[in-house]
């Protein structure tokens, strides 16, 4: 294959000049030019969620997204592609650690409640209360009839939450067997991402028929119609992000929504309700 040399660009006087001489030299520049392609969309995409926090708290809206999922399943780079140019006095992550011996003696809503957004607020959720629907009955964490009377009560603290008008997006990031093995690898090699690798996430694999199971009966008895469950397809990171951050934004009439520079409606190959009949690839 040949290479590009200084003397190459010497008379090159735009993008589709580049792009031939590449082409004439044979030179496969695909991941560079999807890169080039994902940066500008996920830029047009974030600065709709800009126009979009501004109409939230002119609007005093509360509005809750909520990001669920297998381990490794991108959660966490998701909502920081949803926040890193919004306004942090209106914008809150919430990632809480396991309940202090105080909030275990607690009604289970209540840790999440006080963390729910104030007028004109959007706060995302990097697990949430789901936490007692799949990993907690999964890895022992909570009894059979903690976990039954959450099942029970969860769609109607919805239901509250629906009648007092806050808007609840759920999002479940759904992962192969194999990405997710793929990705534990990978974190485990790099030493600034090895901390996110934990004794929970090795049982994962192992427990994986396990956590279907969970996963399905949550979708089976919290998905309705005030507040459905969206299943992003995750196994391509890049695409997961763009494709959530467009559903999000579909789901409001935000002022300026008609000047935005990228379609807003979400691929529905990869953005879909849940659906029984749905093969899941997780």
């Amino acid at each position: 294959m040949s290479t590009l040399e200084i003397k190459d660009f010497e008379n090159i006087t735009s993008k589709e000049e580049l792009l031939a001489l590449v082409k004439e030299k044979n030179i496969n520049i695909d991941k560079a030019l999807n890169t080039l392609t994902y940066n500008e969309e996920l830029r047009k995409l974030q600065i709709e969620l800009v126009k979009l926090q501004q109409w939230i708290l002119k609007k005093k809206k509360r509005v809750v997204v909520i990001f669920e999922g297998r381990d490794a399943a991108g959660k966490g780079g998701n909502i920081r592609r949803f926040s890193e140019h919004l306004n942090p006095r209106s914008m809150r992550t919430v990632a809480l650690t396991k309940p202090t011996e105080v909030e275990q003696g607690q009604w289970y809503f209540r840790r999440y409640i006080k963390e729910l957004p104030n007028p004109g607020e959007i706060v995302f959720f990097d697990r949430s209360w789901y936490n007692r629907a799949v990993v907690e009955p999964v890895m022992g964490f909570c009894s059979d009839s903690q976990y039954k009377k959450f099942m029970v009560q969860v769609s109607e603290f919805e239901h509250m939450l629906y009648e007092d008008d806050v808007t609840i997006i759920k999002f479940w990031f759904s992962i192969s067997k194999e990405v997710q093995d793929a990705r534990f690898k990978a974190r485990l090699a790099t030493p600034l991402k090895r901390w996110k690798f934990s004794p929970v996430d090795k049982k994962g694999q192992a427990l994986w028929d396990v956590y279907t199971k969970y996963k399905d009966q949550m979708f089976s008895k919290t998905h309705t119609t005030y507040s459905p469950w969206i299943i992003v397809k995750a196994n391509d990171k890049k695409q997961s992000r763009l494709e959530s951050i467009r559903y999000v934004l579909s789901q409001f009439d935000y002022e300026g929504k008609d000047e935005a520079l990228t379609t807003l409606h979400p691929d529905p190959n990869i953005i879909m309700r849940y659906f029984r009949s749905n093969k899941q690839i997780d």
